[in-house]
């Protein structure tokens, strides 16, 4: 019993050392070596595993992730036909070996929390009563859960232990949710799957590589634009912020003849789509429109040849519905715009759009330079007509981890669940879909830190005191727009919710609100 009193010590003191790893065998935990090393104390050994990677973390616990290493292809990169994730033909070396890897399980489980009651009285007496009541409570839980299958219960133990430096927890849990989700089972099931793959690159210090490892096998162009659109047709969440941003923009325009629209991330530019319709059916006729479209280069891929493609696509529908129209290309990063990227050019009206974007921008805690109050101080010395914002209405940029864990755990199980109504389980491309457009964004939020953590979402609470420090005041959105919206809603599942408050519009999946969306001048 001394022996099992020292291991649960030993699993609780946090005093485990986490080192970044660049083989793609090293990167999985190393959970054979280390259980070794955990039932060692059990024979009265006090080994500790040290990683043989040379990198390590910084100071503030974000990870320092080399170029050079070599990515753990997850099974997010495996074909979508897979219906269990942790199968062993998938390719993890997490359940590599896994009969071994379970038998030294049982009996770690067996020393820990085996018949033998006295375990849990003996460790219970080692310590002062409220710490041991609390701590004992807690195995019991996440014993309990796991026979329950409670999956989301084992998901939030799971964070909690690697929160805490837990490693034996974690590899316990870790092992059991790989045999829980399932990238074609319930809507728990599947986002388990890209949240454990996060938890685990978390462990071992590789976030920035399994973001990475997420684009091995990225698909031909044209698929994943087809899988985006399949996402912007099943999901309203785009559609509704691109309605109503274009509705302010409309409003703000209804008397400018010649209008500029900077769009701080034009994607494949499928939201100027409507808008150059609208404007072609205005009364008067239509001004003439200028767009400034910005997007990383690096990101071509998404729209199938770049920003050019993107410019000749806008100008062909233009030409059809006779509006004169003009494409100006700044394929810079948006966090690096400077004004004399955004051809402003004298007598146009300007419209500045910020749809999914903002985001993306580092600010004063990860950079000196605080790049989303700086773009939002240069914009306002632009004197716009109308800027608009469309966000994710979640909290997770300066966050811990644990708590943006279950901010991160909540927010896309209610997206999850929204597009379990519109496509079946099995589906491939719903598979397909939130393999290649969520499941990088959910990755990164929990492994990442740092510079490398780039899904910074803030409430519109905050957005709307970083657009008033910059000098900006509310623009009321259309009331049409808005008609327009609920109309459009109706057609998915009544689940979704549109509401206004303090002139903002929200939509939220039940009671989670999901995507926030305003207007300012």
């Amino acid at each position: 019993m001394q022996a099992s009193r020292r291991l649960r010590r030993s699993s609780m003191s946090n005093t485990l050392y986490y080192q970044p790893v660049q083989k793609a065998e090293a990167y999985c935990l190393p959970q054979f070596q280390t259980l070794d090393n955990h039932l060692s104390y059990i024979n009265g050994s006090h080994g500790v595993y040290h990683s043989p990677s040379t990198a390590s973390f910084s100071s503030n616990g974000s990870s320092i992730c080399h170029q050079e290493s070599q990515p753990y292809l997850s099974d997010v990169c495996q074909s979508s036909e897979m219906t269990n994730y942790g199968s062993p033909s998938s390719g993890s070396c997490i359940t590599d070996g896994v009969n071994d890897f379970m038998h030294k399980l049982k009996e770690l489980e067996s020393v820990m929390l085996g018949p033998d009651s006295d375990f849990l009285e003996s460790y219970d007496n080692s310590l002062p009563s409220s710490i041991a009541s609390t701590e004992i409570n807690s195995w019991r839980q996440m014993m309990e859960a796991i026979p329950r299958r409670d999956m989301k219960h084992v998901l939030i133990a799971c964070a909690k232990a690697v929160s805490d430096g837990d490693l034996l927890t974690a590899q316990v849990l870790i092992a059991e949710l790989r045999q829980m989700v399932s990238v074609s089972g319930e809507p728990i099931q599947r986002l388990g799957a890209y949240i454990l793959e996060g938890l685990v690159a978390r462990l071992a210090a590789s976030g920035s590589s399994i973001c990475k490892s997420l684009r091995c096998k990225e698909p031909a162009s044209f698929e994943l634009l087809s899988y985006m659109h399949m996402l912007y047709e099943i999901c309203p969440y785009f559609k509704f912020g691109y309605m109503s941003a274009n509705g302010a923009i409309a409003e703000a325009m209804k008397d400018e003849n010649r209008v500029h629209i900077i769009d701080f991330q034009i994607a494949q530019g499928s939201q100027w789509v409507t808008l150059i319709q609208a404007f072609a059916a205005r009364p008067g006729g239509p001004p003439h429109i200028r767009v400034t479209g910005i997007d990383d280069s690096t990101s071509a891929y998404a729209r199938g040849g770049g920003l050019n493609i993107v410019g000749q696509r806008l100008s062909k529908l233009a030409k059809a519905f006779k509006v004169p129209f003009e494409f100006h290309a700044a394929a810079i990063s948006g966090s690096d715009v400077q004004v004399e990227n955004l051809g402003i050019q004298p007598g146009e009206a300007l419209a500045v759009n910020f749809a999914f974007t903002l985001h993306h921008m580092p600010d004063e805690s990860v950079s000196t330079e605080n790049h989303r109050d700086r773009l939002l101080r240069m914009v306002k010395n632009l004197n716009p007509k109308v800027v608009t914002l469309v966000e994710q209405e979640s909290n997770t940029n300066t966050a811990a981890f644990f708590p943006r864990f279950l901010e991160t755990l909540d927010y896309y199980t209610a997206m999850f669940e929204s597009i379990d109504m519109t496509l079946p389980r099995g589906h491939k491309e719903r598979i397909n879909v939130e393999q290649h457009c969520l499941a990088r964004d959910v990755v990164n939020i929990i492994a990442c830190e740092g510079i490398e953590r780039v899904e910074r979402h803030e409430l519109l609470g905050k957005w709307k005191s970083r657009f008033r420090m910059a000098g900006f005041s509310p623009y009321p959105l259309s009331s049409l727009v808005n008609a327009t919206i609920k109309r459009l809603l109706e057609s998915y599942s009544d689940k979704y919710r549109l509401e206004e408050r303090d002139g903002a519009l929200y939509l939220g999946w039940m009671n989670r609100d999901l995507v926030a969306s305003c207007a300012w001048k």
